[in-house]
């Protein structure tokens, strides 16, 4: 004789921890066709920046910080729909990883070490909530944390010896446009795809229809 597992005994075995954590071959698929897309995001930005750039830079040296968000939201966009660890890193990374590809001004190491400390940022963020907690605040925290290690990153390769004016204003553009277009944007961006019913498989999903 078999016996049958309860509804409750089910619930219980797909919230452990363990599971919650575990990567489905879902979570891959889905995860690499984000890195993916936004690899392609960044590819366009890539040649898009140069217009703002050059009026943004003699406003205020620094100021060019405001054009880092769309190279960041591909590790929070990630990590909102996965909300696994690693999800962060993994999209950031991949994105790069197009980025790099097709071919930059940056070179494809840099391209791909800049992914992976973006990624990094966004990742310490979720980190500090255990992954239990995707709301407005913490992606916008998400966010601004990849900006935070992409600035001081960039500081380091290509703004030694800036002075403390130049990383002030520079570190405060880039965290504000991290925390807006990469942490809000792609909450709400995450949210609209989960409405559509596309993301049903994931908890995000399941968080839409209870919505409804």
């Amino acid at each position: 004789m078999h016996a049958v597992a309860s509804p409750s005994t089910q619930t219980e075995r797909t919230s452990a921890p363990g599971n919650r954590f575990r990567w489905r071959v879902v979570d891959i698929v889905v995860a690499s066709v984000l890195g993916v897309a936004s690899g392609l995001i960044f590819l366009l930005w890539n040649i898009g920046y140069l217009g703002p750039k050059t009026l943004l830079e003699p406003l205020l040296p620094g100021l060019q910080g405001l054009l880092d968000g769309p190279w960041l939201f591909a590790g929070v966009l990630g990590a909102l729909i996965i909300r696994k660890p690693g999800a962060a890193i993994y999209t950031e990374t991949l994105a790069a990883v197009v980025s790099a590809l097709v071919g930059n001004t940056w070179g494809g190491f840099l391209t791909i070490e800049a992914g992976l400390v973006q990624g990094l940022g966004a990742e310490l963020v979720l980190l500090l909530f255990l992954y239990g907690r995707f709301s407005l605040p913490v992606a916008v925290l998400a966010g601004a944390g990849a900006a935070l290690a992409g600035g001081i990153n960039n500081l380091i390769l290509w703004y030694a010896g800036a002075d403390a004016a130049f990383t002030a204003v520079y570190l405060a553009s880039t965290i504000l446009s991290g925390a807006v277009i990469a942490g809000a944007l792609s909450w709400f961006l995450a949210r609209g795809l989960a409405a559509t019913g596309a993301l049903d498989r994931f908890a995000i999903g399941r968080d839409a229809r209870n919505r409804v």
